[in-house]
């Protein structure tokens, strides 16, 4: 019958932002037709509603994993009812302590793409903190408690943009954190190898790589400095996790084929990170469907260009290794790292290749079967049996969750699990990851589809100069709240920052010479075997 409404079954009821006032407003989720949808009303400017999870039975499998954390003990926020995402800072609301640190270092950049979050043209001010600023912050990130923060991401803007950035980098190692990655466009690292070193002596453990494609339709951001990154990134001795940012109809078909350069690349590269776009702003419906992937669809794409080899079995949620956390913990007496966000915020798997098979680590795991058993052994350590005994049946017993038939060759991942878990010896796990993929999806919220519940449980959080710690879907998406008061309040014109530094803005913009780029050996070498 036309114009007959498809059926709904409710979900969950929620709250969300209303797009155009920012009032917080009460949402639901729901499913149709086989997806996952939020709606929400405000009574100023009506009802509205948009797609939330493409595929209704990955939502339910993910939901299944859903843990909560223990939050902060020393919030920030002192209020005793914060509301959020109003009162953030962290709160004592707040259900995830920071697992990843970001500290925007500058909002100056060579490039200007049209979906980033910001950058200096677009905000019409300089913002760049003081190293004693970066410092507080940082200090502010390592006094959580009952967590202390251990990993750190220097982002921005381009952070390399800095000419201090190399200081910054050792501060953060000197203050205590164990994982330093830099986020980064990569375009100065591709030039200047001797940087690429030094941030590497610095402290440096990871670049966390924007990657769009490979060619350059999908990628005009990078596609030419990639292999410039890749080969002085191989003789540093940094490694790389590729970022694309999915954008239906932009780059969406090469999702596998992002994965096997990775492989093809896997003594440097460590990880493919897809982001589906956040569409941050005012943007019309139309517009929004245009380009919106949810995270099925993303994993979708995936199994239709691996031919199955990965496929939406073998991704699970975040929150979903919490029983190792869980096993830990009982077996140290105290809180330990944990990644408990909202479900719906990410999926992951890890990839080996095998004999020229991508073969996901649930082909040779039973991954629900070992986690369903460390979580019996924590609570029986929990409740006072031997944690030694427990440590001896584990070394017995996980082998029995491992298809050795089916594993790739090379290590004994029996070993590493238990050496890692019981030991808390976590150098074996290097060959882990040397020889795997690490495949993640994070899809970061916007104002069509906020969801509060996912706010509260947020563990990638910014640090400001004002002591605060905000998370990335408050700081990024409701930036008048956020960032862009904090930062205006500090930033300068252009003109000052000019007359202070010496410099021009302008001379930050990035010109390329495509043709010295293509012709170098490194592109051949690089992009090569992607066309055959």
């Amino acid at each position: 019958m036309p114009g007959k409404k498809s059926p709904e079954k409710e979900i969950k009821k929620t709250a969300s932002l209303c797009p155009e006032c920012l009032k917080i407003v009460p949402a639901r989720i729901f499913e149709r037709e086989g997806k996952v949808w939020i709606s929400k009303e405000c009574k100023k400017h009506g009802k509205s509603e948009e797609i939330y999870w493409g595929d209704y039975g990955m939502y339910k499998k993910a939901e299944r994993f859903a843990r909560d954390g223990r939050g902060v003990s020393n919030p920030q926020i002192e209020k005793k009812v914060p509301v959020c995402p109003k009162d953030c800072g962290l709160c004592n609301i707040h259900k995830s302590h920071t697992a990843l640190a970001n500290i925007a270092v500058t909002n100056r950049c060579d490039l200007s793409c049209w979906y980033c979050f910001f950058y200096a043209k677009r905000m019409g001010y300089i913002y760049e903190p003081s190293l004693g600023q970066i410092r507080q912050m940082i200090r502010n990130l390592r006094n959580q408690k009952p967590v202390p923060c251990n990993a750190l991401q220097l982002t921005g803007g381009e952070p390399c943009l800095r000419d201090d950035i190399v200081e910054i980098i050792g501060m953060a190692k000197e203050e205590g954190f164990d994982h330093v990655q830099l986020n980064t466009n990569g375009i100065r690292l591709s030039q200047d190898p001797e940087l690429v070193k030094q941030v590497r002596e610095a402290g440096v453990n990871t670049l966390y790589l924007s990657f769009d494609g490979l060619t350059p339709r999908t990628n005009p951001k990078n596609h030419w400095e990639i292999p410039g990154v890749m080969e002085n990134c191989r003789k540093a001795g940094i490694g790389i996790v590729l970022v694309p940012t999915l954008i239906k109809g932009v780059n969406d078909h090469e999702l596998g084929d992002m994965i096997r350069f990775g492989f093809r690349n896997i003594d440097v590269i460590r990880s493919v990170n897809f982001q589906p776009v956040s569409l941050v702003g005012r943007m019309p419906k139309k517009e929004r469907d245009k380009f919106r992937l949810t995270i099925p669809d993303a994993i979708k794409k995936i199994e239709e260009q691996t031919q199955g080899q990965v496929g939406k079995e073998d991704f699970y949620p975040v929150p979903t290794i919490t029983p190792v956390t869980r096993f830990v913990e009982a077996l140290t007496k105290k809180p330990e790292y944990a990644l408990t966000s909202h479900f719906a915020c990410g999926m992951a798997t890890y990839v080996f290749d095998v004999d020229g098979t991508l073969t996901p680590i649930t082909r040779f795991v039973d991954v629900e079967g070992l986690l369903a058993y460390l979580d019996e052994k924590a609570e029986q350590i929990e409740q006072g049996k031997s944690k030694y005994v427990a440590g001896l049946k584990l070394l017995w017993k996980i082998r029995s969750f491992i298809d050795k038939n089916k594993a790739p060759g090379g290590f004994s991942l029996g070993k590493i699990i238990y050496n890692a878990l019981i030991k808390h010896d976590y150098n074996a796990l290097g060959k882990f990851h040397y020889k795997s993929l690490f495949i993640g999806m994070m899809h970061f919220m916007d104002l069509a589809n906020y969801d509060i519940e996912r706010v509260k449980r947020c563990c990638i959080h910014y640090a400001m100069t004002d002591n605060r710690i905000i998370p990335f879907c408050a700081f990024n998406v409701i930036p008048e709240w956020y960032r862009d008061k904090n930062q205006e309040s500090q930033g300068v014109s252009f003109g000052k920052w000019e007359k202070k530094t010496g410099r021009k803005l302008k001379d930050d913009a990035y010109k390329r010479d495509v043709n010295a780029l293509i012709k170098s050996a490194a592109y051949k070498k690089i992009y090569k075997p992607a066309r055959g």
